[in-house]
């Protein structure tokens, strides 16, 4: 079976309340999707979605026609095409999409998964004040979630502390707490400096008694002599970082240095499911956690998702959930069925073929950006 066409658009709908995320100084008002289908010459057709596919077009002849599940060979074209071009992997997770509806298989079963259920933390993204975020708190920990992830680095000294304790009063000692410095990385009109590694250790000490479950790059992303010095403190959280990591020899040395203890690495970012699917394995050999960061649409979501699933399931795996400013149903607007959460922390991914939507083909149409 082969490539028979490429098909990307791209689409944006205006958000109700801006979304003022801890990791963006502006505001964000709109909320952008790119859908990826790949069409095999039998008229099968595979989704995938993530990153804006900026340049793809100027490649895509170099996939038409070829074998469609030659993944190797598909991988190595990807890897090499970011090197000239935006992050294209969603192309990958498209090909995995196509290949579960053919099988007539979620594509965690594919990869040799059995259990489509999975723990997932709520993870917000608004640097509230401490009152409020313990409220946001509360309402989440009453939505079933077991685990929390919560964003430190943007108050003035002290303040992430105040607003720690203030959740850790709220919810009691049962909820899990993670916490993300958002330090790794910089939105490109964001001039503010990362931190260094006492200013990374001053805040974890600041924050250790209440409880932390796990921080969340502490240091940029490519400080794996700090993280590895972090990460031998005694009595620190956990230490989590690799989200933007794009070079597999970035996630081994991670991992082989004894970096980090938890792997964030997003399919949709780096690698695909194919190019993950070695390193969730070698995460097992380095007794190192590997939990995909999943913040984006609900596309992205399922990919890492039935990564995990068919891989090695985490403790927790990313829910993006921030009301009123970041409900489901924006980040899930391109599906006609939103992702939603059991009840008790869980999201179940079921025995849909391939990675288990349907796409909302009117809400598609009237958000669609012209070219």
């Amino acid at each position: 079976m082969k490539i028979e066409d490429i098909q990307i658009t791209r689409h944006r709908i205006p958000l109700d309340t801006p979304f003022p995320s801890s990791w963006d100084p502006r505001p964000l008002t709109h909320f952008e999707a790119t859908i990826v289908r790949v069409i095999a010459d039998d008229g099968t057709e595979g989704i995938g979605s993530g990153d804006a596919m900026i340049g793809f077009e100027r490649y895509k002849d170099l996939f038409l026609g070829i074998e469609l599940f030659d993944f190797d060979a598909i991988n190595q074209t990807l890897d090499s095409i970011c090197l000239f071009a935006s992050r294209c992997w969603p192309l990958d997770l498209a090909i995995w999409d196509l290949l579960g509806k053919l099988e007539l298989r979620p594509v965690y079963k594919i990869l040799g998964g059995d259990n489509g259920r999975i723990p997932v933390y709520a993870s917000t993204g608004v640097v509230r004040e401490p009152e409020e975020l313990a409220d946001q708190a509360c309402r989440l920990q009453e939505m079933g979630f077991e685990s929390i992830k919560l964003r430190i680095g943007r108050r003035p000294r002290g303040g992430d502390a105040k607003a720690i304790r203030k959740v850790r009063e709220a919810v009691g000692d049962d909820l899990k707490i993670m916490v993300d410095a958002n330090q790794a990385w910089r939105m490109p009109w964001d001039g503010s400096a990362c931190w260094t590694f006492e200013q990374a250790r001053r805040a974890i000490e600041e924050i250790v008694e209440y409880g932390i479950y796990w921080v969340e790059e502490p240091l940029h992303r490519g400080d794996f002599e700090g993280l590895r010095k972090l990460r031998k403190i005694d009595g620190f959280p956990l230490i989590a970082s690799g989200e933007m990591n794009t070079e597999y020899h970035e996630l081994r040395h991670l991992m082989e240095n004894q970096c980090v203890d938890v792997l964030q690495t997003d399919c949709v970012f780096f690698g695909g499911i194919t190019g993950l699917l070695q390193i969730a394995e070698e995460s097992v050999q380095h007794n190192v956690v590997f939990s995909p960061h999943a913040w984006g649409n609900g596309i992205g979501f399922l990919a890492n998702a039935h990564l995990v699933a068919g891989t090695v399931m985490p403790p927790y795996l990313e829910y993006a959930i921030d009301p009123p400013e970041w409900p489901i149903k924006v980040r899930d607007f391109m599906l006609t069925d939103v992702i939603r959460h059991d009840g008790t922390g869980h999201i179940n991914l079921g025995r849909r073929p391939g990675l288990g939507f349907r796409l909302d083909e009117d809400i598609l149409a009237y958000s669609k950006i012209d070219d």
